[in-house]
């Protein structure tokens, strides 16, 4: 993949929505949005992952999410609560480890093989617009699926999702940004991506300029993709609204495909921080 890429995990999560949603956006007859009002004052966010060695993220601003998905995207992980697989290194960063492992629990396809983590800070933070920056060093192998996104509600596609970004192991110099909304996810989601180094080999920063209609992904400073009501050919801008934060590793799925006997683990996304200003 050299220029976009279009995502086709599915976003239905097992979390209540928490979000108190503005109101959406007029359409004009030709489908494009109408001027956004101005954006609130930002309230902002930061974590550093500072703390001891083994302590899970802070639960003021983090919620470990559970289970496997629903089986969504086919993936193959279980989500563990607290520390087990998402904690901190007492170095200022959060680690999420993938683990090939019997959980005790049972997946969508039987006994879960792997386990892993995902966070969000669902009724804990949201916001509308701002720059939202993660520094990060990804994972690799097959069937590795680091992402950090956001989504606008309960109600997906209709909220809005915003893949600040993706990866799939085995391709480890590429990163993608994605929006999806109604009439426009899953495979349909509209996005592109970023060739460059081996971003498993260092830590990169990932963000969004995110503006009433306009957002702008970049890497380590780097604009590569702006989207706009016009890319939607009238379909419904949703991006207008707070949205949460998540972080996540998946195992497998249907666009990175499952791990294999090349695959090696544990593997690790770890986190620097996470700014939204």
């Amino acid at each position: 993949m050299t220029s976009s890429h279009t995502s086709s995990r599915w976003r239905r999560l097992a979390i209540p929505a928490a979000l108190a949603l503005a109101g959406a956006v007029a359409l004009t007859p030709a489908g494009h949005a109408a001027p956004a009002p101005a954006a609130a004052p930002a309230a902002g966010f930061s974590d550093d992952f500072d703390g001891p060695a083994g302590s899970p993220a802070d639960g003021s601003k983090w919620n470990y999410e559970t289970g496997d998905n629903n089986g969504n995207n086919h993936e193959r992980q279980w989500y563990t609560s607290g520390a087990a697989n998402g904690a901190l290194d007492g170095q200022g960063h959060l680690v999420i480890t993938a683990k090939k492992e019997n959980s005790g629990n049972n997946c969508w396809y039987g006994a879960c093989q792997y386990t892993s983590a995902r966070l969000n800070t669902s009724g804990k933070f949201s916001q509308a617009y701002g720059h939202l920056e993660v520094r990060m060093k990804l994972p690799r192998g097959q069937g590795m699926w680091p992402a950090f996104w956001m989504l606008g509600g309960g109600q997906w596609p209709d909220d809005g999702e915003i893949d600040v970004m993706e990866n799939i192991g085995k391709e480890p110099n590429t990163v993608h940004g994605t929006i999806h909304g109604p009439g426009y996810s899953g495979a349909g989601g509209i996005g592109a991506a970023f060739n460059g180094p081996d971003f498993s080999a260092d830590f990169h920063t990932y963000a969004v300029d995110w503006s009433p209609n306009k957002i702008v992904w970049l890497v380590d400073g780097q604009a590569y993709q702006t989207r706009t009501p016009a890319d939607l050919n009238g379909k419904k801008w949703v991006y207008d609204h707070p949205f949460f934060l998540i972080l996540n590793l998946a195992v497998g799925g249907d666009w990175p495909g499952d791990p294999d006997g090349s695959t090696q683990f544990p593997q690790q996304l770890v986190v620097d921080y996470v700014h939204v200003s």
